[in-house]
């Protein structure tokens, strides 16, 4: 029975069209109208506008010997055999922070800025370097993150380098490019290769003063003490006045831990955070449009299907038959596309009205206490989708509503009880799990059990392992490293 069971599972594989299909349901709005650009630019049986004139063709496409679409390529997305091709990990954690907000404008520009790196490089081209030097600074350059570090060891980029550009340098002369140049670019501490290294290069760049020095000196010699907050310990070691720290400390707080997010996350939201569905409220009712902007109605040139229909009326056939092959080829890929398109946007905006008719109390008043536990299985079942269907649409794309633009994910949340037997999500114990730790006193921060004590008291169950998951999920830190002087 086993073996019978594990027979039929594996016949189950879907054929190259329905992966395209699942792919193009997972597009963003940008991601899906360079597509559309590409097939355009590839098919030329494929035209803009709408097509009216399809039933004139259709002993064309309905030729028992053309290439066409199978029937098992056709499937709807909601075949349960497409969660079983896509793996369990390709589904996220929806055990999402709701605190993040992606608030962009509501028409965003799209800018031909250039690169964090291409803005590093300009710099260092201003340097007068040699040939040789300057091809090796340019390849260090490319080991940055977005961040601004240089998180990958010296001896690995020598290494490297010889291995690509063909060039021997010893790791002296990466260490010597690395501090003597490319640490010197802006922002200030791009280059550097960890935490402490960078704040140190700010450092160094402030006018000096007994406080600037004593600054460097914590970064540099105690930097284990001032991480883990031991400022009694750091009090101790310096000789100076609890006051005194304070102010020393301060001012190391004002240097900025990635340099490299200035540039890089300035560009990328600009460039890639486009809402791809709009949620409405008039007269207390929601509605619902999906970004169609830069998108155009596709059809089958006409022009082709003229060509493919007068070919295969002459008599001399054979001798066609490598044109006609090509035709038909280009024919039902465009076909398949035009039809491709049409159910990805009901897929599209079935699903999403499901999460806006499941979330409505929600989109309908700004409240985050009023977002519902909700989980894939919920609207996977609400509209009889696969699971993976449903995360494609939510992992991927966002919602712009009237109270900022979301990650669909972040509406997802696990189910939990309060006192009462009530159900709530656990976005509601989030929230007051962060408003708990804003309000607290930061001398003396409050520790997981105490905030599960504090919120069993307002009449949510939630015991301290739960609440120091949810605060890892919010990237709150521990109580002591929360800890002011």
């Amino acid at each position: 029975m086993l073996k019978q069971q594990l027979l039929q599972k594996g016949q189950h594989k879907l054929s190259p069209q329905q992966i395209k299909l699942m792919k193009l349901v997972q597009l963003s709005t940008l991601d899906f109208e360079q597509k559309v650009q590409q097939e355009l630019e590839e098919n030329p049986a494929l035209e803009e506008e709408i097509c009216s004139d399809l039933e004139e063709y259709s002993d064309i496409l309905e030729d028992e010997n053309k290439i066409d679409i199978t029937e098992d390529q056709n499937q709807s997305l909601d075949n349960n055999i497409i969660d079983e091709y896509f793996s369990d990990d390709e589904i996220e954690d929806f055990q999402i922070n709701n605190q993040k907000n992606y608030s962009v404008k509501k028409h965003i520009p799209i800018i031909s800025g250039i690169s964090f790196q291409e803005y590093l490089k300009n710099q260092l081209h201003t340097f007068r370097l040699n040939e040789k030097d300057l091809l090796i600074a340019d390849f260090i350059l490319g080991n940055i993150d977005d961040d601004g570090y240089i998180r990958r060891k010296i001896t690995s980029i020598s290494d490297d380098i010889f291995l690509i550009l063909g060039k021997s340098v010893s790791t002296e002369k990466v260490e010597k490019l690395l501090i003597n140049y490319i640490q010197k670019l802006d922002p200030t501490g791009v280059g550097s290769r960890n935490l402490q290294e960078c704040l140190l290069i700010q450092l160094e760049k402030k006018k000096i003063n007994k406080e600037i020095l004593l600054s460097k000196r914590i970064i540099r010699d105690h930097f284990e003490f001032f991480i883990k907050k031991h400022y009694k310990k750091l009090q101790k070691k310096l000789g100076i006045t609890k006051k005194s720290l304070r102010k020393i400390i301060d001012k190391i707080r004002k240097l900025n831990p990635k340099p490299g997010k200035i540039y890089s996350d300035h560009t990328k939201n600009l460039n890639h955070i486009i809402p791809d569905f709009n949620i409405s409220v008039s007269d207390e009712k929601l509605e619902l449009t999906l970004n169609q902007r830069n998108i155009p109605e596709l059809k089958i040139s006409s022009l082709y299907l003229d060509m493919l229909k007068s070919y295969k009326s002459e008599k001399n056939i054979k001798e066609n038959e490598g044109t006609i092959v090509f035709l038909k080829k280009k024919i039902n890929s465009a076909k398949w596309f035009v039809d491709a398109i049409k159910q990805r946007k009901n897929t599209l905006m079935l699903t999403m009205n499901a999460i806006m008719d499941y979330q409505k109390e929600y989109f309908l008043t700004g409240d985050p206490v009023k977002i519902k536990p909700m989980i894939l299985k919920n609207i996977s079942q609400k509209i009889g989708v696969g699971i993976s269907t449903v995360s494609r649409v939510a992992n991927s794309k966002y919602v712009n509503t009237p109270y900022g633009t979301f990650l669909i994910k972040s509406f997802f949340s696990e189910k939990m009880m309060n006192q009462e037997g009530k159900e709530i999500s656990s976005i509601e114990i989030k929230k007051l799990l962060k408003e708990s730790i804003d309000k607290e006193n930061k001398k003396k921060p409050l520790t997981d059990e105490k905030l599960s004590n504090l919120l069993r008291k307002k009449g949510y169950l939630v015991a301290r392992r739960t609440i120091a998951k949810y605060r890892h999920q919010m990237h709150l830190p521990v109580a002591r490293m929360r800890k002011d002087l």
